[in-house]
Formats: structure tokens, C-alpha cells, sequence
């Protein structure tokens, strides 16, 4: 598999790396400096085909406050299993060593056996950093990523009329999810 990545907007030259070792494999365009988290996305979770990193307005406060969008209403639930979660801090140690890598992995272990499911949580937000998202294409990606700046501008606004705002839960949750994803899908 290759990863295509820095793109510029007229869409005439793509970057193809190497999913396993991050070597330019086509084009003449080096790769955006977050290759190496985006190429450990695709190894963690095998059956996305596109990764979107954003550093859009909202979306970014929640992830320099450290804190996951909560799940607050069903537009919400539309297109999550609960929160947008937040990755830890990195350490030190893992700045100044593969810092790109390392925010990879700081993604990918709040997935997997016994973690949160890719797909019910198609993006996460980098504790100091800001979004990413994946999907089964770029384009679903990138509807992901619109999606968190969206959730987190709503979560916002409703948690400044109401502090207390208590969340969504249980089988409206579920209800609102499994009728647009999975199986049972009908939406």
C-alpha cells in the first residue's frame, strides 16, 4: 500500500509514500510533516483509506483544553458512539524522539482490543494539537473532520447556555448511530 499525501489544492502533484517506511515512492512534492501519524493511522486501522488532520477553530480549543467534545445531542450521536475522544500528553521524551510518529501512537492506543472502535469513532482530537479523522476515503475523512469542527462549535454554544448540560446517552445514543452505521443501518 502508498499513501499519497501534500497535495496541492489544483490537485496536480501527489506525494505516493511507502505505508511501511514512509519512502517516497512517486512524485516530486515532499510529504507534510505529519506523514509519519498519518502512515501509523493506516497501519492501526487497516480498513480506513483516508486520514484528515485539521487545525480548524473549535475543534482545536477542545483539543488545547485537553478536553473530549461530549456527546450532547443527537447530531452528535449521528456520527459518534459517544465523545470525541482526546489523547493523552505526550511526554518529553516522545517530542524530542519521532514526535509525528508518537502522536500516531498516542492515537491509536485509545483504540484496539478493549478501546474505543475506529469506526464509531472516526477521529480523535491530539491533546494540545488539534483534529484527526479517517474513513473509508478521504472523502468520508474529510466529512469526519467537518463533522468534529461542527460537534465541537455545537457542544460549545450548549455548554455556555447550560453548564450542566447533560449528556446523551444510552439508547438514544445508540438509536441515532446504529440507524446511519453498521448492519442495522436504515438511515
Amino acid at each position: 500500500r502508498a499513501l499519497a499525501a501534500g497535495a496541492r489544492p489544483d490537485g496536480d502533484q501527489v506525494v505516493v509514500v511507502a505505508i511501511e517506511d514512509g519512502r517516497v515512492v512517486a512524485g516530486s512534492l515532499r510529504p507534510s510533516s505529519d506523514e509519519p501519524t498519518h502512515r501509523l493511522l493506516y497501519q492501526a486501522f487497516p480498513a480506513i483509506g483516508g486520514v484528515v488532520h485539521t487545525h480548524s477553530l473549535h475543534a482545536t480549543s477542545w483539543a488545547q483544553a485537553g478536553r473530549p467534545i461530549p456527546c450532547l445531542g443527537t447530531t452528535h450521536a449521528d456520527h459518534f458512539r459517544g465523545d470525541v475522544p482526546v489523547t493523552r500528553a505526550l511526554s518529553d521524551a516522545e517530542i524530542a524522539e519521532r514526535y509525528e510518529w508518537n502522536t500516531g501512537v498516542a492515537i491509536a492506543e485509545l483504540y484496539g482490543p478493549g478501546g474505543l472502535d475506529p469506526a464509531a469513532a472516526p477521529g480523535v482530537l491530539v491533546r494540545s494539537h488539534g483534529p484527526f479523522a479517517w474513513g473509508l476515503s478521504a472523502a468520508e475523512a474529510a466529512h469526519h473532520a467537518e463533522a468534529i469542527e461542527t460537534l465541537a462549535s455545537m457542544a460549545f454554544l450548549t455548554l455556555s447556555i447550560d453548564p450542566g448540560a447533560p449528556p446523551v446517552g444510552g439508547s438514544l445514543l445508540g438509536r441515532h448511530f446504529d440507524r446511519k452505521h453498521g448492519a442495522t443501518a436504515y438511515y
